[in-house]
């Protein structure tokens, strides 16, 4: 994990000729650090509480439950969140609005957080979001549950792009606009085995792999292009649609890969973006996206070639400008950089957190 946690989370730099300084290979799992490290140095930060709308409580909750991912004492794997909950409660401005005003992030799903039993399938969970506690708070979090997450709030998975001024987001959104891209579309990722999403991807690595119109970056265990980030925007950055097939849980990283390249995203899930990240994409999904569905959920049934080749070139010019009108607000920026000029994902949703507190503590 340590060279994933350099450069306060954003990881180590990559050194090629095609990129500038503002290139890292940041995991995927690390939107919590980033976070903090943006928080720290952000212009809205005070260090007089009596001013202060929110607060934030820097708690890595996914690199805990990394490190406790194996532990099979249920006690042992929440000792951390338990204790964190009753810290919480002694501060005096916990007590002011009794945790409403507070803000935790997690770089992991909320899935990893949600474990409701002691008895049971067990894949690792510990109990944080479940905690009465923290329930009264608002969560960030890169996938929040679809169904039972009303103080989560989706925040985009990281990517690699970290820039420092407004100026270097201009110079890439140019450098996208003007990309050929000679396939039709692509598709990354490996093949799900027993799970219910193992169907739509075993699909789509066939249809890819039956079309010339189709790049397929097939990943393998081990040693896989997939894990090289020049690889995977190369994919990208050729291709004019990229597919977003649900892997262990809706949301992926390459979602946001996808966006950063220019390549318009096609979904398979409504909850893989539509009712994750409303803070940030458009309300109106077909501005930037194709979402691609049957009745009785059979992918097979759906020639993706076919679906996308009937989309005109002058519609597919105004998504793509869309998705990469996107680009700002969904990149974390360097945590060093003072003068930025634009908003980025800390700052949409520092906007939107206070916002959403204040209305919540008013109707209170």
């Amino acid at each position: 994990m340590c060279p994933h946690v350099e450069n306060h989370g954003l990881g180590r730099p990559l050194i090629t000729s095609s990129f500038s300084t503002n290139w890292f290979a940041t995991h995927q799992f690390i939107a919590e650090m980033i976070f903090h490290a943006r928080m720290e140095n952000h212009p809205c930060r005070t260090w007089d509480p009596n001013h202060a709308n929110l607060f934030y409580v820097p708690f890595y909750g996914g690199l805990h439950a990394s490190s406790k991912f194996r532990e099979s004492n249920h006690t042992a794997r929440d000792e951390l969140a338990v204790s964190l909950v009753g810290y919480l409660q002694r501060q005096h401005w916990w007590q002011r609005h009794r945790g409403k005003d507070h803000f935790l992030v997690l770089g992991r799903t909320s899935w990893d957080f949600m474990r409701t039993t002691n008895t049971g399938y067990d894949f690792g969970a510990n109990c944080l979001l479940m905690l009465p506690t923290v329930q009264n708070m608002s969560v960030l979090t890169v996938e929040r549950h679809p169904w039972n997450g009303s103080n989560q709030h989706g925040i985009p998975y990281p990517s690699y792009f970290h820039p420092s001024t407004s100026d270097q987001i201009v110079a890439w959104q140019n450098k996208m606009r003007q990309s050929e891209r000679p396939y039709l579309f692509s598709f990354i990722g490996a093949p799900r085995r027993g799970v219910d999403k193992a169907a739509i991807r075993d699909e789509l690595i066939k249809q890819c792999g039956d079309s010339i119109k189709c790049m397929l970056l097939k990943c393998e265990n081990g040693a896989s292009k997939c894990h090289e980030p020049l690889e995977v925007l190369k994919v990208m950055t050729e291709s004019q649609f990229c597919l977003q097939a649900p892997g262990d849980s809706f949301t992926r990283r390459s979602t946001f890969d996808s966006i950063l390249s220019g390549c318009i995203p096609v979904f398979f899930s409504p909850h893989t973006a539509y009712t994750q990240y409303g803070w940030f994409l458009p309300a109106n999904p077909n501005d930037y996206s194709v979402y691609i569905f049957d009745n009785n959920g059979n992918t097979s049934s759906i020639n993706i070639e076919k679906r996308l080749s009937g989309i005109s070139t002058k519609r597919v010019q105004q998504m793509r400008s869309a998705v990469i009108d996107l680009i700002p607000k969904l990149t974390y920026a360097h945590p060093n950089a003072t003068h930025l000029g634009f908003q980025d994902a800390v700052d949409v949703s520092i906007a939107a957190l206070v916002k959403h507190v204040n209305s919540k503590i008013r109707i209170n």
